[in-house]
């Protein structure tokens, strides 16, 4: 089946990028202009396959209506014409978190699509918006087990089409287990994400990073939009370091994952956050000054956590890769 694949952010990117490898050569990719996911496909070789691509705006901060029904008409001009380059139509969209291209296939009276299946991915319950345009244009819907409908708006009961149950997170899709250092660093070496704000949630959720929290460390910063390493090899730093501080749910879920300990900095609230702690995982959760639990009491058991990972017993795998190549491949 000719898949239009939706690459909206760069865990998203490293998230599809085996089921892109593995599909058709005529596949085709509609990418978000964020600078991580630009690089992420400069640098795509051996990676990632050169397929057929539209550029499209993220349609977040000012004009974001305006982006959003340019990004609108312009996939959809683009799964029309490529539809006419002899290889077939295109008729499957699968993106995470992207619902306006599954609004920009989805058939109307007055404008014909070769879209029949519209893959909507997430497990962000919180993402409203997305969710109310992917109740009315998907056809499938891909949420995890431990998802919370009380955060989702109604989101997925309302949902009339078929709704497929994901074993796991998204990181034991596309993470594979990384040797951990075998002792701390003299100071730790930690790694550092802070966000740039303007996300379409990030209002609610992002709260500062206290101005002490790298006292004593050795820190790498790898800061939204601003860094300069390679974004493929990043799942390995998290590994290689002994501790990550971050503001980023989705770089947190993937660094608890690996065993690395791991600061959330976040007001954010998501079930794949609940499901890691309920396992186990070196995640320590602050939630700025309004968290019943104070910010040096936080900071110490992070700090306490970077000598103890000895000590924790390794979670269970889920074979989430397996469900989605069933479902994709």
């Amino acid at each position: 089946m000719r898949t239009c694949w939706v690459l909206d952010h760069p865990a998203h990117v490293r998230l599809l990028a085996e089921f892109l490898r593995n599909g058709g050569t005529s596949d085709v990719i509609v990418a978000c202009e964020r600078p991580e996911v630009v690089k992420m496909l400069d640098r795509g070789d051996g990676r990632l396959p050169r397929r057929q691509t539209l550029w499209v705006p993220r349609a977040v901060g000012e004009g974001r209506y305006r982006k959003a029904i340019h990004r609108i008409r312009s996939v959809h001009r683009f799964i029309k014409a490529a539809g006419r380059d002899g290889q077939g139509p295109i008729e499957r969209v699968v993106g995470v978190g992207a619902a306006l291209e599954m609004l920009a296939t989805k058939h109307r009276w007055w404008r014909r699509s070769t879209v029949r299946e519209r893959w909507y991915i997430t497990d962000t319950e919180v993402n409203h918006t997305a969710h109310s345009i992917a109740r009315r244009a998907a056809t499938d819907v891909v949420v995890p087990n431990h998802w919370r409908t009380e955060l989702d708006g109604g989101f997925l009961a309302s949902f009339g089409g078929r709704v497929h149950r994901l074993d796991g997170l998204h990181g034991h899709v596309h993470l594979v287990p990384h040797r951990r250092p075998a002792r701390v660093s003299s100071p730790p070496r930690v790694l550092i994400r802070r966000l740039q704000g303007g996300g379409i949630h990030d209002a609610n959720e992002l709260t500062a990073i206290p101005d002490d929290a790298f006292d004593g460390l050795m820190t790498t910063a790898v800061d939204e939009n601003e860094y300069d390493g390679d974004p493929w090899t990043l799942d390995r730093e998290l590994a290689a370091h002994d501790g990550v501080i971050t503001q980023s749910v989705t770089l947190a879920s993937e660094a608890a994952i690996l065993g690395t300990p791991t600061l959330l900095v976040s007001r954010a609230q998501r079930g794949f956050l609940d499901r890691l702690e309920k396992e186990g995982a070196p995640l320590f959760r602050w939630q700025g000054p309004t968290d019943e639990v104070s910010w040096s009491s936080i900071q110490a058991q992070f700090l306490a956590g970077l000598h103890l990972t000895d000590a924790l017993e390794s979670a269970n795998w889920p074979d989430a890769k397996e469900q989605f190549s069933r479902w994709f491949n």
